[in-house]
């Protein structure tokens, strides 16, 4: 189950990042709460589709070698990101709209089960 939790992950960040390194307009303006963040600015727009493809080749990579070490380094942006997005949401004064909305599904829950699979694949592969 949870290397399953980590491809499903994988995958998502391999396809969000080509969402965002191909179509960053379509990404800066359907994204919800993206353009309030600032202008449009490409190079940092494509420097997020580079995390999410080094994220999702490490949670690949790790799932499909059982590499803990990497399942976990392939997490970790997610899980930073996460929390920079928390921090957002409490400077926005904790409103339940459609961004907290999008964050949760899109951001927060996708980050803290790759990170919760990475630690229990571990322990699955500790005991062996």
């Amino acid at each position: 189950m949870w290397r399953g939790i980590l491809i499903g992950v994988a995958i998502l960040n391999l396809g969000l990042a080509g969402y965002i390194g191909f179509a960053p307009h379509a990404w800066y303006e359907r994204t919800p709460g993206v353009a309030m963040m600032g202008p449009f600015n490409l190079h940092f727009i494509r420097d997020v589709a580079l995390a999410c493809l080094a994220s999702a080749a490490a949670l690949g990579w790790g799932a499909w070698k059982r590499d803990v070490t990497a399942a976990v380094f392939g997490a970790a942006w997610p899980c930073f990101h996460a929390l920079f997005h928390i921090w957002i949401w409490f400077g926005r004064g904790v409103p339940f709209d459609e961004i907290a909305l999008v964050n949760l599904v899109g951001i927060q829950l996708p980050a803290w089960l790759a990170l919760i699979a990475a630690l229990q694949f571990q322990s699955a592969r500790a005991v062996r």
